[in-house]
């Protein structure tokens, strides 16, 4: 098969782009319990960048290729599968292994094509179990409080505004200038510059309930301010930075809770778990339109070099997608 390889950098530097190259592997075979997929597509999430750099190794037993979400057709299947067979098409939802024209999958974190082209579904699992499982399963959140989204237009920021203006739930996002408009379509009732005082507009329209951070420690204290009481701080992602200072004693007076989440290296169980949950709340409002899947921009497997100097401008709205063939990404 073919799949992207990251080539070693000189001693002291940081592997960028550039490094991205594309090698001929084993073909995988499935294990007790796994399909594999021949990769129609793969998304890419920001956590590829820092992979690519030797900053996130994949979990033990996972594979060294860089990619956690892909779509494709099933083209065979292990012992004990019951539920998938060979030609079904599925998106799935990987510790690793996207970025190649086939995959070992676990039948649990396969999801039927909801309704939308492969292409399209590549886009998908990661930012729907990411933003359903953080959201609903860990911060629980009720359909009176208010949700505050940083990175609105990106691929998680999109998918997470479109999930909550479909369930009722008032939603708002910071986001850079430029992408404002964005974020208001995708869902905000109201969509701030980030790079203004983004806590006081948050505090004037009454605080948020749930805070949605890829930031880390940069947003801490900021999140913290901007937060009702009895509000939740759900940490994602490391953008600003991995160490910073909070105020205990705010974060008691507040009665608040600052969680940190990961998806990659939970348990196969559990991240079966986390795709029947999408499958049953989520898959239904994107084969009903309500949910859209954006795609910023395509490109083909050789060209992940690219796909990543996209990522990492920062000037792209909603999802980049690395295609296996020509690309048949929907307008």
């Amino acid at each position: 098969m073919r799949a992207v390889a990251v080539s070693p950098a000189e001693p002291g530097q940081i592997p960028g782009p550039d490094s991205l190259h594309v090698v001929e592997l084993d073909d995988p075979t499935p294990a007790s319990g796994e399909v594999v997929v021949d990769v129609a597509a793969a998304g890419l999430n920001r956590a590829d960048l820092l992979q690519r750099m030797g900053f996130y190794p994949p979990p033990p037993g996972a594979s060294d290729v860089i990619g956690l979400e892909c779509s494709g057709i099933v083209s065979a299947v292990g012992a004990g599968v019951t539920r998938w067979q060979v030609g079904d098409e599925v998106c799935c939802l990987l510790a690793g292994g996207a970025y190649a024209s086939k995959v070992a999958v676990p039948e649990g974190q396969c999801l039927p094509v909801p309704g939308v082209s492969l292409e399209k579904a590549a886009a998908l699992p990661e930012v729907a179990a990411t933003v359903w499982s953080n959201l609903f399963m860990i911060a629980r959140v009720q359909p009176h409080e208010t949700v505050l989204i940083h990175g609105g237009a990106g691929g998680v920021g999109s998918f997470a505004l479109q999930l909550l203006r479909a369930r009722g739930i008032r939603v708002i996002a910071t986001a850079s200038a430029g992408k404002l408009d964005a974020c208001r379509g995708f869902g905000a009732e109201v969509a701030i510059d980030y790079a203004g005082d983004w806590v006081a507009e948050v505090q004037a329209l009454g605080g948020a309930d749930v805070i949605l951070d890829v930031m880390g420690a940069a947003y801490l204290e900021k999140n913290l301010t901007a937060l009702r009481d009895g509000g939740r701080i759900v940490v994602i992602g490391l953008q600003g930075g991995v160490r910073g200072e909070v105020d205990l004693n705010a974060l008691m007076r507040k009665r608040a809770s600052l969680i940190g989440t990961t998806l990659r290296s939970r348990s196969v169980e559990s991240k079966s778990e986390i795709c029947a949950e999408v499958e049953a709340n989520v898959w239904p409002l994107v084969a009903a339109g309500e949910i859209e899947v954006p795609i910023d921009s395509a490109y083909a497997l050789e060209d992940a070099a690219a796909a990543h100097r996209r990522m990492e401008s920062g000037s792209h709205v909603g999802k980049l997608i690395l295609t296996m063939g020509a690309s048949k990404v929907d307008a």
